[in-house]
């Protein structure tokens, strides 16, 4: 019997890793799908760009503070770096979209000219692994394929210079350019 418990104890035990890895998505992956709202009133799926565009989501911690304020300045500024390329892309927290805190409200503040995207249940951020011990989602931006791969995770996003080190990115990673 204590032979049975240690080996359910220890099949558990790899299934909780195997959980924790999974969690943690790197390049060649596929990318979870998701249904989210924007802060432009559209919902944005990942299925609905598969096989047609390569998708750019920059995670942020939190709308209306300083560095994630600078990020979204910065892709609206330079944003025509990215729109170079064959890509949809977007900002992305676990922000409501409603509320005077909340996305909508966010980029009507900014003048942003791309969506942001809001997951408030945190699903999305839970299954690509953005989601931090404090509850918000990690400065990261994720890179993913028209074939619906993850193609990079960008750890160490500078909020000042994003829009153009995304441009910079997917010129690295072959993303095509606009015709």
């Amino acid at each position: 019997m204590k032979t049975l418990s240690l080996l359910c104890a220890a099949v558990a035990s790899l299934a909780l890793t195997g959980v924790a890895a999974a969690a943690e998505l790197k390049a060649g992956d596929p990318a979870p799908d998701f249904k989210l709202q924007g802060s432009d009133g559209k919902t944005y799926s990942l299925a609905s760009f598969k096989g047609k565009q390569a998708v750019v989501i920059a995670w942020f911690p939190k709308a209306f503070t300083g560095g994630c304020t600078a990020e979204c300045k910065a892709m609206r500024a330079d944003g025509a770096a990215i729109r170079k390329f064959d890509v949809a892309y977007f900002t992305a927290s676990v922000d409501s979209v409603d509320g005077e805190k909340g996305n909508a409200a966010f980029a009507k503040s900014l003048d942003l000219d791309y969506p942001i995207l809001s997951d408030p249940k945190k699903d999305t951020a839970k299954a690509l692994g953005v989601l931090n011990e404090k509850g918000m989602a990690s400065r990261w931006t994720y890179y993913i394929g028209k074939d619906g791969k993850i193609l990079h995770v960008d750890k160490a996003v500078k909020p000042a210079t994003h829009a153009m080190d995304i441009a910079a990115k997917l010129k690295e990673l072959g993303v095509a350019e606009k015709k």
